[in-house]
């Protein structure tokens, strides 16, 4: 059992490292990479005869190379899962959904209670991390939802996180029994080796609602 769940512990790790990488090379492509391809732009368009519109593009260009150096070190915080969850699960939960606002397809609306919180459970954390990815990538795959609410705290030695969204829904009992799709064999497996408990509520056209309870730390 030691053995299986160090091997399913890995296999998270390594999980939560892709999705890192998948969010970081969106970040260099769509926010990075654009910044900079302005600022060369705004620099190429410099005409050194029209001193009076100088100022102004040199400023500009500041503004855009100082955008770019705060976005690469938000990267820079993102380039391993585990130290993510070593800075505590609730700032690894808040950088997870400012990857969710950044899509900016969604209303989001958040509740998170761990981030004052200096209690850890390093195993236990990561696992809910990639919990939380796995639920929040159905969504975006899926569900077609226009808003998600995302509520995370502990009381009494447990941990709760609930997402909800207003998507689509689905046939749950319909898909418990499936290979592929939304993963929810991957879900149990991971709440089970840590001993926590899963509720999801869903039907075609009104939603999803997902509790997750976790003893905690």
């Amino acid at each position: 059992m030691q053995l299986e769940f160090e091997s399913e512990l890995l296999k998270t790790q390594i999980e939560v490292q892709e999705q890192t990488m998948q969010t970081i090379a969106s970040d260099l492509h769509d926010n990075i990479g654009q910044l900079l391809s302005l600022t060369a732009l705004t620099l190429s368009s410099i005409n050194l005869k029209e001193p009076q519109k100088l100022e102004k593009k040199v400023s500009e260009s500041i503004g855009l190379v100082n955008s770019s150096i705060k976005e690469l070190r938000g990267l820079a915080k993102l380039m391993n899962g585990e130290l993510i969850v070593q800075t505590g699960l609730g700032k690894a939960i808040k950088q997870e959904i400012d990857r969710l606002k950044k899509i900016g397809t969604y209303k989001i609306k958040v509740k998170n209670e761990l981030l004052d919180i200096e209690i850890s459970s390093p195993n236990k954390d990561l696992i809910v991390l990639r919990l939380l990815q796995e639920i929040i990538n159905n969504i975006i795959k899926h569900a077609h939802a226009s808003h998600i609410e995302i509520e995370v705290y502990s009381i009494s030695d447990v941990l709760y996180l609930t997402v909800k969204d207003n998507g689509i829904g689905f046939d749950y009992e319909t898909a418990k029994t499936q290979i592929k799709g939304i993963g929810l064999s991957s879900i149990h497996n991971r709440i089970k080796m840590i001993d926590g408990k899963i509720n999801i509520q869903s039907n075609p056209s009104d939603g999803t609602l997902t509790t997750i309870e976790i003893p905690y730390p």
